[in-house]
């Protein structure tokens, strides 16, 4: 049996090998190839565009894979979103030029239909914008329910010629105000956008890296436990950035001052030292933590470590 699994090339690309590093022993990857091999022959990996990820797996070409949730909620897929793996985090985001003077979609709609323009929009994700654009009260208000024009090289579809979706090959940020009025695309900070004289008039959705699962690969008795095991060791991997396992060494008089202040995931463990009445301390922590401990471990304790885990795993 073989495990069918999809990892995304491009900007997750980077992540998502970090991710299998600390998920498996074992990562072979080559610069500007398009497998990876992991020390587990059951797994057999192949890099893929993140649009095109979400199909293949609804289609059962594979059977796991990790991509955007923005291209899971773009092509609707037919998949199990199975982990949210906290990273590649962007928004899909409606921007219009900076130096226009209209403060929302439906100022825009209203202005355009109005003027009897032509509102046009560029965008790689067709789906989300028109779904998007059809919610406004204004586009409700003077077109109904029909659907905004899509346009690509290949296809039009929808019937309202008045509002026009422009499928993007890249370079979004760039075509305002010459070639289209309104973009949706991604960012993570804005500042592309703001170097490209844009201002950000809407958050459509808010996007990062997730595993999904075929359908019917969990319903395959062997695939399940063997995604499980795989979804296990990711999650370890995920929450490994959360925490740290510390180790200290304290005397028995201060023992109880620290473990009133102490967060663990269970308790403590506790060991004695050879020299009497010492003890030595061993946990793990929310690195969110460490600041407020150092002033108390400071005071109380001895030599402290700190360890970043490669996995904290959530074992049944």
């Amino acid at each position: 049996m073989k495990i069918k699994f999809a990892i995304p090339k491009g900007s997750l690309e980077v992540s998502t090998l970090e991710l299998l590093k600390k998920s498996w022993t074992k990562v072979n990857h080559r610069h500007r190839t398009y497998r990876v091999f992991l020390d587990d022959p059951e797994i057999e990996i192949k890099m893929l565009r993140p649009q095109e990820i979400p199909l293949l797996i609804s289609e059962g070409l594979y059977d796991i894979g990790i991509t955007g949730k923005d291209w899971i909620e773009e092509t609707k897929a037919n998949v199990r979103t199975m982990l949210d793996l906290e990273y590649g985090k962007i928004k899909l985001v409606v921007a219009i030029p900076r130096n226009n003077q209209l403060k929302s979609l439906d100022d825009m709609i209203n202005n355009y239909f109005n003027q009897n323009k032509i509102l046009r929009i560029s965008s790689e994700y067709l789906t989300a914008t028109a779904k998007f654009i059809k919610k406004s009260m204004s586009y409700q208000k003077n077109y109904g329910s029909e659907d905004p024009l899509i346009i690509t090289p290949w296809i039009h579809f929808g019937k309202n010629k008045n509002v026009q979706i422009h499928l993007s090959f890249g370079a979004t940020e760039a075509k305002p105000p010459d070639d289209v009025d309104i973009i949706v695309d991604v960012t993570e900070t804005g500042t592309t956008m703001e170097k490209n004289g844009l201002k950000i008039i809407h958050t459509i959705l808010e996007s990062s890296a997730h595993v999904i699962v075929n359908k019917q690969s969990l319903s395959d008795n062997l695939k399940y436990e063997k995604i499980s095991d795989m979804l296990t060791l990711m999650k370890g991997a995920v929450n490994s950035n959360k925490y740290l396992h510390i180790y200290l060494n304290i005397h028995k008089k201060n023992l109880g001052k620290l473990l009133d202040k102490l967060p663990s995931l269970k308790k403590p463990t506790i060991c004695n030292l050879s020299e009497q009445d010492w003890y030595s301390v061993n946990t793990i922590i929310p690195k969110d933590d460490l600041h407020k401990l150092i002033p108390i471990i400071r005071k109380v304790a001895q030599g402290l470590v700190i360890h970043e885990p490669k996995q904290i795993l959530e074992l049944e």
